[in-house]
């Protein structure tokens, strides 16, 4: 009888070690879908705000949070078709080729639409800096495309216009 009782014992203490397991397992697991299941507008605030994020890193030249941010497959292309990937945008902001006084989306310029794990940031930009000794200073619209990995959104595609003529007056996107 004493070995039934010390059996029963040890199985449910073994039950309890496993039921607790599971437990933790399904909590987490739970954790993460209701981050993975977002409503999009949920979603929208959190790219609109990373891409934020991503152009005050760019003003800063702080390459760290540039590299959280891209994908490592990223690309840029620029209005007039040049080719940017992750490394270039990274080296760039290491080597401090350029300096900003402005790199910041114009204010209620930015739109963020969301399909499932897509979701694309458009908005007007304002940039004044001096790369290679030379003053620019323009706006331009761009639109940043973000995936939703498991890791979280990452910065996969963007897409620049030519900067806009002086005097024209800007839409919306």
């Amino acid at each position: 009888m004493t070995s039934l009782i010390s059996h029963n014992r040890l199985f449910i203490s073994r039950l309890s070690v496993c039921a607790k397991l599971i437990l933790m397992i399904t909590v987490l697991a739970l954790a993460t879908t209701s981050k993975l299941n977002a409503s999009p507008e949920e979603d929208a605030k959190t790219v609109a705000a990373l891409d934020t994020k991503y152009q005050s890193a760019v003003k800063a030249n702080d390459a760290a949070t540039m590299d959280q941010i891209l994908a490592d497959d990223f690309v840029l292309v620029t209005g007039r078709g040049k080719v940017f990937n992750k490394a270039d945008l990274l080296d760039s902001a290491r080597k401090k080729e350029a300096t900003y006084e402005r790199q910041d989306e114009e204010p209620g310029s930015q739109k963020v639409r969301v399909w499932g794990d897509t979701a694309v940031a458009t908005a007007l930009l304002w940039i004044k800096s001096v790369q290679g000794g030379k003053a620019a200073d323009y706006k331009l619209w761009f639109s940043d495309t973000y995936v939703r990995t498991p890791t979280g959104w990452r910065y996969v595609f963007g897409q620049a216009s030519l900067p806009l003529p002086k005097s024209e007056s800007p839409a919306k996107p």
